[in-house]
């Protein structure tokens, strides 16, 4: 079996799963499948990312100190309860 026909393969196994395991589509699922197969060929692969130093530069180790601003604001007081009417 070709690598093209096991990614069909795999792909059609995927969309009969997705649709719950219904019986009797088999027909579609493949269609679905060559067709999906076909359009992942024809699609340019991305570029691998870059690998990352392993050690990163010294300006970047240093952490930065936090704003002002970022710190969390304190706590307001209760306000001071009133007193109570005399009782008659």
């Amino acid at each position: 079996m070709s690598k093209e026909e096991e990614r069909i393969r795999e792909l059609a196994h995927q969309i009969w799963e997705s649709e719950g395991k219904p019986h009797g589509e088999d027909a579609r699922h493949w269609e679905m499948a060559r067709k999906l197969a076909e359009a992942e060929a024809l699609t340019p692969s991305k570029p691998k990312p870059a690998a990352k130093p392993k050690t990163a530069p010294k300006a970047a180790a240093k952490p930065k100190a936090a704003p002002a601003a970022a710190k969390p604001a304190a706590k307001k007081p209760a306000a001071p309860k009133k007193p109570k009417p005399p009782a008659p």
